[in-house]
């Protein structure tokens, strides 16, 4: 089952219901909002090490664009050795008739 992607908005939002709601526990706010006690509590704990904000990195979670290229690159590289390994088993298969 694919991991759901929660925008920063909704993020930071979820930060400030807990906030707002200090009678509710941690878990009766996860449990209003629909997500887990440890997401809430590392969104909060992510708002708090970035003063204020929640660092939103994207799909794949790279540092930076290079980065992004490097993963991009080597996924390619490995999908083409990948098949030339397919053709080489083919080719002393089909080398044995």
């Amino acid at each position: 089952m694919p991991r759901k992607q929660h925008t920063k908005q909704f993020k930071l939002d979820a930060v400030n219901y807990r906030k707002e709601h200090p009678d509710l526990t941690q878990a009766e706010c996860a449990k209003n909002l629909g997500i887990g006690v440890s997401t809430l509590a590392r969104w909060e704990a992510q708002y708090r090490d970035s003063d204020g904000d929640i660092p939103v990195r994207g799909s794949g979670n790279y540092a930076s664009d290079e980065e992004k290229e490097i993963a991009r690159l080597k996924r390619e590289l490995r999908d083409a050795q990948d098949a030339l390994d397919v053709l080489k088993k083919a080719i002393s298969i089909l080398g044995k008739d």
